[in-house]
């Protein structure tokens, strides 16, 4: 089939002449760190409203590219670090709906046509950080996007019925009825990517079953330098992180419990009241904790209970930063950072009695595991190393799609 052109040979020759051919110049010729402080970049957010893994990454890639400007569906500034707030940060109409800030989750429906009003057109690289919705942004087609994908919205797929059981029936209902389309409307825009780099080879795989496309993966920065060996014995077992279904406190909860081992457990949620229920006396709540709190625990613990799937998970490294080992399901991203037994131990059944059977197997070797050598594995997730292969990839997709896309403006009549 051939299409013909509705726009006059000189009106198209303006146009090539304009914007869009200096910006492909400025991509093309970024062929190296110091060359890519020339190009406009734009940082893609899902929301910014605490400072969790996703938003550490968003600082990272603030630090590569200071000349960025941060696009997020919503923000808190009272929630993030006083590094992102003297970003240029902008934010959708979903931030002028009244309590925006606190019930963000509620308007998914709306999100797709808010990511879709931002005008990325003045951008070059467009970096888009991916969990909530944030890769169905609307790019200049001779733009290079790269998604860095903590997951694949995790409500809509494979925790879908997690989620939506925890809803009142209104919810549910509504979640049911628009599911599909978000589905939809997320495969689609997986088209929108020119490259996906995954935070694990767990989320590669999950990237792969609902996209059809491969990835690169690159694990997320742990600033490890934060962290230091403690001196001496841990004291007690440590559980950190938000206190919600999936993460299954309630197995380390239980298990220290029985096992009558005292547990520190730092975080909030809809479940503590339950875990206050079940805890004996020799669990004790923290609730939430500033870093510096706990930091202290960290470096302080026997070791840090990890009961959940992630599909990486910061803290583990961070309690291996600190010297310490991990007790973690046998599952996601800790199937690659609790990777030997001289840094932790794996069990592979998700329940109280197989966490019980790997703390005793623990503490048979507790006092011959090498501190100093957790928490050299440990700086293999570093920040340094984060930046060093993104910005790697960033500079090989640069040049090569440079190349491209100058041959398609040169492939142009006239």
């Amino acid at each position: 089939m051939t299409l013909k052109a509705t726009t006059s040979l000189p009106d198209a020759r303006a146009f090539l002449g304009d914007a869009p051919v200096m910006a492909k110049r400025r991509v093309t010729e970024a062929g190296g760190a110091s060359d890519t402080k020339q190009l406009r970049v734009a940082i893609v957010h899902y929301w910014l409203v605490s400072m969790r893994g996703g938003e550490k990454v968003v600082e990272e890639l603030c630090r590569m590219f200071p000349q960025a400007d941060i696009f997020t569906l919503v923000c808190n500034r009272d929630r993030i670090s006083d590094f992102l707030k003297t970003r240029n940060i902008r934010t959708s109409f979903l931030q002028k709906i009244p309590g925006a800030q606190r019930h963000y989750t509620k308007m998914l429906p709306l999100m797709p046509f808010a990511l879709e009003q931002f005008d990325l057109q003045d951008y070059d690289l467009v970096l888009s950080s991916e969990s909530g919705p944030a890769k169905g942004i609307i790019t200049r087609a001779d733009a290079l996007h790269v998604c860095y994908c903590h997951s694949p919205m995790r409500y809509i797929w494979d925790q879908f019925h997690v989620y939506r059981h925890g809803l009142p029936w209104v919810g549910r209902a509504l979640m049911s009825i628009t599911a599909p389309m978000l589905r939809a409307w997320d495969v689609t825009t997986s088209s929108r990517v020119d490259v996906f780099v995954a935070n694990s080879d767990y989320v590669a795989s999950r990237i792969r079953r609902f996209y059809d496309r491969e990835s690169i993966v690159i694990h997320p920065p742990v600033a490890t330098d934060d962290f230091a060996v403690g001196k001496g014995k841990g004291e007690f077992y440590l559980y950190a992180g938000q206190l919600t279904t999936y993460k299954r406190p309630d197995i380390a909860v239980r298990a220290c419990t029985e096992a009558g081992r005292k547990l520190v457990v730092i975080g909030e949620g809809e479940q503590l009241a339950y875990l206050k229920s079940i805890a004996g006396p020799t669990v004790e709540f923290l609730g939430h904790q500033p870093f510096n709190v706990l930091r202290d625990h960290l470096s302080r613990c026997r070791a840090l209970l990890f009961p959940g799937t992630e599909d990486f998970g910061i803290l583990p490294v961070e309690a291996m930063a600190s010297g310490r080992p991990v007790l973690a399901f046998d599952a996601g991203g800790a199937r690659e950072t609790v990777s030997s037994p001289q840094v932790g131990f794996r069990f592979g059944q998700q329940t109280t009695e197989a966490l019980l059977e790997t703390m005793a197997a623990f503490e048979e070797v507790e006092d011959d595991i090498d501190p100093h050598a957790i928490r050299a594995h440990s700086l293999k997730f570093s920040s340094a190393v984060f930046r060093d292969r993104l910005s790697g990839l960033i500079e090989q997709q640069l040049s090569t799609h440079g190349d491209r896309s100058a041959d398609v403006f040169r492939r142009r009549p006239g």
